[in-house]
């Protein structure tokens, strides 16, 4: 994880630079209380209490996915099936749709509008959409429902004299209904109340600069990840797992984005955020396929004559609770910052959600099977 944030804090730029930061950090923190203050505080109750009485379960959860023996790779055929149709599915979208990118990678003009009463952003988009001559148009919320962020890519790559006069023009026009009389000169003044705010404009070039980052962050990423993981197992076959894991989450997630954009209630921009949520979700993706990996060496160094698929399968089945429990508290609070956050975060927190759901069924029907492949190629050529 703290890979992904350094290599997101070299390629990232302004808030994505913060949000990198903020989960190095994190990172930091959580592993400092969560591995060594636990310790600590174990290892009291342990010298005040009988150790047998310490426990880590309530009632409700002591038998939860306990003894638990499913043949999980004994499904990889279907699980391979599934994932061919999955990256088909997109490869047809990408070339059908394409992507709906942001600003950040297309060029284009941000506009922060504030009103003096709640609006509706499907009805601004449709009175504006049309006097926009079909270029790309989003309105999206941020802050409350006062204040909207109008994003549009309307003539980037024109050099004419008055574009922005008459973008400003154009929104006047398209917002008349909400703006209560209010004359273009106050409109168009940033130091208002109400009218236009901020206006931002990413140029072609810049654009293109941010896109090439973005896709050597992603790279660099995949890359870091699977030297990490032969460096930690010294076997390639857990390093393709991985690798495969995490391709597959971060393509299904950009292919779910482009076949769906335009069909949600909010912005699923391919942009810096989405590139961050992309980078986020391939940090907790490898935590979790490293504790099913590392369970996996544990029990080979335990049991060395048993067969390596059982031991993989045993393996999954004996993190199984930890994987969901996992995954369903980060569900919980991503679930809540969707449901209470901003439409300026919504198609972030979109992406983390979408990204932990697939990247954990990735960990077990991608990766496992993957590495068990690729090991048991590995011996027959050894034999």
């Amino acid at each position: 994880s703290i890979i992904t944030g350094v290599i997101l804090l070299l390629f990232g730029t302004g808030p994505i630079k913060g949000f990198a930061t903020t989960l190095i950090i994190g990172i930091i923190c959580s592993f400092f209380t969560a591995v060594y203050l636990t310790r600590l505080i174990y290892i009291m109750c342990a010298k005040t209490k009988p150790f047998e009485k310490l426990t880590f379960t309530t009632p409700l959860s002591a038998k939860m996915f306990s003894n638990t023996n499913i043949n999980f790779l004994g499904a990889r055929k279907v699980s391979f099936g599934i994932v061919g149709a999955v990256v088909l599915v997109v490869i047809i979208s990408f070339f059908a749709r394409g992507l709906n990118q942001g600003i950040d990678f297309s060029g284009g003009r941000n506009y922060v509008v504030q009103f003096d009463h709640p609006v509706k952003t499907h009805e601004l988009q449709a009175q504006l959409a049309p006097l926009f001559d079909g270029a790309q148009l989003s309105v999206i919320t941020i802050d409350d429902d006062t204040k909207v962020r109008i994003s549009t890519n309307y003539k980037i790559d024109s050099d004419e004299e008055g574009i922005d006069n008459e973008i400003t023009q154009i929104l006047y026009k398209g917002l008349q209904n909400e703006l209560n009389g209010m004359s273009i000169e106050d409109f168009s003044t940033t130091n208002e109340n109400i009218g236009i705010m901020s206006s931002q404009k990413v140029g072609p070039t810049v654009a293109n600069d941010m896109r090439t980052d973005a896709y050597i962050a992603v790279i660099l990423a995949l890359l870091a990840m699977f030297f990490y993981i032969l460096l930690r197992f010294r076997n390639i076959a857990f390093s393709l797992g991985a690798l495969a894991a995490v391709a597959f989450t971060a393509f299904t997630i950009i292919g779910f984005y482009s076949l769906f954009w335009g069909v949600f209630p909010f912005a699923m921009e391919i942009d810096q955020s989405f590139i961050a949520a992309i980078l986020t979700v391939i940090g907790y993706q490898i935590n979790d396929t490293v504790v099913v990996f590392d369970r996996v060496r544990e029990n080979v160094g335990l049991y060395p004559k048993q067969n390596f698929f059982t031991t993989i399968n045993s393996s999954i089945n004996s993190t199984l609770g930890r994987t969901i429990m996992t995954s369903s508290s980060t569900l919980l609070v991503l679930l809540c910052i969707f449901i209470l956050g901003g439409d300026a975060i919504r198609s972030f927190v979109f992406a983390m959600i979408f990204g932990v759901i697939i990247g954990t069924l990735a960990t077990i029907y991608v990766a496992a099977p993957v590495a068990y492949l690729t090991d048991a190629r590995r011996n027959a050529k050894k034999a």
